[in-house]
């Protein structure tokens, strides 16, 4: 029986919580996302995460577990072998990843994939490095633009980015070169999760600006996800932020891109306002990619804190038959070497203003836990090949 109506599942991207027991194997060691996060906060204000039992999973300077939380939690190990957004994702919808997605993030691409891009596209690639979308067109743009040079360049996520002007290198030519790149980047040794097309305007430093003409090739999920299963059975599945991109818009009924994590707060806020009977699936991706990577933990403690703010509006309009989850979908602890992602457990949050209980619930050994419960929620029966263990008998 259908216990909840509607469940609004928030992903905020990178909020590890603890290093795993292998995290050693993937170069991540001591590493803790939320709680250096603290480490470095003066008075962290994160009222409505205490409340949610946060503070029981994860010890933090300045924030004293709460006694008597709201609803249950627990943490969640990763069981795919990777920690990267799409690895995680598709893990929570029930996917078991056996091989990781590539980052260049360090390297740059290998000499070999980007001479067979050139030999392929004709064009000569300037960059090749991770770098900030709006800095290397700074840096690049007016080479591109002289020349006909195609700037390539990555992140610290499993990401190849094409930057091509509109007027000089045109869109038809930009999506043709992306086009070639996706099918290249299939190869084992040069896979990676999406490929994404960057145009832009203008002619000279200080006047380049990305247009709302990007596109992306991601990779599609690798097998049936939970999302899918929800949409054949006639369920709503809303994605706010990433999700669509993430899943390449598989399983999904109805999508909104956010600008910022506080934007796509206000857009979940504005989603408990609406009728439906499903899933709101939402990612944050500020966390990640504004103070993650770029390694500010103030940064990132703050944006927690405006969070929090959001979540106190959200948390009043859930109602009876509405059910919270907050969790993330890997770490990326700002106080830690490098610029990568970082090997850890994540939270589990839940909550329902209909729920009795509260309480701590046994580590789970996979972050699928997340789709399964929906699954069950719903009545829909899991495929044979997916992970996660439902825990939607624990929440009362």
């Amino acid at each position: 029986m259908q216990r909840y109506k509607r469940i609004f599942t928030i992903v905020i991207d990178s909020l590890g919580i603890g290093a795993m027991a292998d995290s050693e194997k993937f170069g991540d060691v001591g590493v803790n996302t939320l709680g250096h996060i603290a480490d470095h906060m003066e008075n962290f204000k994160i009222p409505n995460l205490r409340r949610l039992g946060i503070a029981g999973l994860c010890p933090m300077k300045g924030v004293e577990p709460e006694k008597t939380p709201l609803g249950y939690s627990m943490k969640m190990r990763e069981a795919s072998n990777g920690k990267d957004t799409m690895t995680g994702h598709w893990e929570m919808m029930g996917i078991y990843t056996t091989k990781p997605f590539k980052t260049f993030t360090d390297t740059g691409f290998p000499k070999e994939l980007i001479e067979e891009l050139e030999r392929r596209t004709g064009h000569t690639i300037i960059g090749n490095k991770s770098a900030s979308g709006t800095e290397i067109l700074e840096e690049l743009g007016e080479e591109e633009i002289a020349t006909g040079h195609m700037i390539v360049y990555t992140s610290a996520d499993s990401v190849l980015q094409i930057c091509g002007n509109e007027e000089t290198f045109g869109l038809k030519e930009l999506y043709r070169c992306c086009e070639i790149a996706r099918e290249l980047t299939l190869k084992e040794e040069w896979r990676v999760g999406r490929v994404i097309a960057r145009p832009y305007v203008g002619k000279k430093k200080g006047e380049f600006v990305r247009t709302a003409n990007r596109h992306d090739y991601a990779l599609k999920p690798t097998k049936t996800t939970a999302l899918d299963l929800l949409k054949k059975n006639g369920y709503d599945v809303i994605s706010i932020g990433k999700i669509r991109d993430i899943f390449d818009g598989e399983g999904i009924t109805e999508s909104y891109k956010s600008s910022s994590s506080v934007h796509g707060m206000e857009q979940t806020i504005e989603a408990a306002g609406k009728d439906f009977t499903g899933l709101c699936f939402v990612n944050l991706v500020d966390f990640d990619a504004l103070w993650g990577h770029r390694r500010n933990p103030v940064g990132y403690g703050k944006e927690l804190e405006r969070f929090d703010e959001k979540l106190g509006e959200l948390l009043p309009l859930l109602k009876e038959e509405d059910l919270l989850i907050i969790t993330a979908d890997h770490g990326n602890d700002p106080t830690y070497t490098g610029t990568d992602h970082t090997r850890e457990k994540v939270p589990f949050l839940a909550w329902s203003p209909s729920m009795k209980g509260h309480g701590t619930l046994p580590e789970a050994e996979s972050f699928g836990a997340v789709g399964a419960t929906v699954l069950d929620n719903f009545g829909v029966a899991k495929e044979a090949d997916m992970i996660g263990t439902s825990v939607l008998s624990e929440l009362l």
